[in-house]
């Protein structure tokens, strides 16, 4: 496939007016920005050839298209990103205009197994939250970790939060989407930001609302505090890399294991389907089916059933 042909108006002119969709109203990040940019226009590039732009390329070109994916050893997970790309192009363009159809709906993908995220146990936790305070960059690292933890914050999140955001014991965190949503703020947590406040002072530029911010007196960046969960992990001496995801989804799995509340899970970690929640908390869903069939009343079997 050759991705660096010049693609006339007919192609690149949907695709800019959906990059410009995504980037504005959806607010999605530029990683994800650069991504659907990629894929569509190798995709445009593969279609080119065949047709005379978005509104000529038919459910068979699609399978075509995913054909010769799959000539190239292509994994399945990648197919099925790249097929993903160019059904949300034709969900938007549809939005725009009633009498165009989806090539790519309803097209069968490759399955693929998700991986499913490996969490931190407790004991675990402790050990790399029991941070001795040596200098003023340990009690700010430790009040990012424990909140990450407490809170069960994206990444993203952790860095945009501000100051005013965290009250009576709750964190007001706009994530994916711009979309709003409050979650508890543990006392472990509470207790390390109290700890970390008056040394934010010694870093902070006069009106900075950011609650985390680096030696350069600005808001603390995504790539700064991976790269500092990673050393606190060896430095604490944990068996397994640490990254932000992992406080996450350890967040989520030790309040799932304790409550059993997947819905209330989904609320605090945002996530707009259950069935993402489902596939992130490593969810025994034949224990949910006895717990629900103990519990609902409609779900109680009757005894001496003749």
């Amino acid at each position: 496939m050759n991705h660096t042909v010049e693609l006339t108006e007919q192609w690149t002119a949907p695709i800019a007016a959906f990059i410009q969709y995504v980037q504005y109203e959806r607010q999605y990040s530029n990683h994800t920005l650069t991504q659907y940019q990629l894929q569509l226009n190798q995709a445009a590039a593969y279609f080119h050839t065949l047709c005379s732009g978005w509104h000529s390329v038919t459910p068979e070109l699609v399978r075509r298209y995913s054909m010769s994916l799959r000539a190239k050893q292509l994994n399945p997970r990648s197919i099925n990103v790249k097929l993903s790309c160019i059904r949300s192009l034709y969900k938007f363009l549809q939005r725009r205009q009633d009498d165009i159809s989806n090539p790519a709906q309803g097209l069968k993908v490759p399955k693929f197994q998700k991986p499913l995220p490996k969490n931190l146990d407790v004991d675990q936790m402790a050990q790399l939250l029991e941070i001795q305070e040596e200098d003023e960059l340990a009690l700010r690292d430790k009040a990012m970790m424990e909140l990450m933890y407490s809170s069960g914050l994206r990444i993203s999140e952790l860095v945009n939060v501000n100051v005013h955001d965290i009250r009576d014991g709750e964190i007001r965190v706009v994530g994916k989407g711009s979309k709003e949503r409050v979650v508890p703020v543990g006392r472990k947590a509470l207790e390390a930001i109290q700890a970390w406040m008056p040394i934010r002072e010694h870093f902070i530029q006069p009106g900075e609302l950011a609650l985390f911010v680096s030696k350069r007196k600005t808001r603390i960046s995504v790539r700064h505090v991976r790269a500092r969960m990673k050393t606190w992990g060896i430095r604490q001496g944990i068996s397994t890399p640490i990254h932000p995801h992992k406080l996450r989804h350890s967040f989520a799995s030790h309040v799932l294991e304790s409550s059993g509340d997947l819905r209330a899970v989904q609320e605090m970690l945002g996530h707009s389907s259950l069935s993402a929640t489902q596939v992130y908390t490593h969810v025994d869903f034949q224990h949910l089916a006895k717990v629900y069939d103990k519990a609902h009343p409609r779900a109680k079997k009757q005894k001496n059933e003749s």
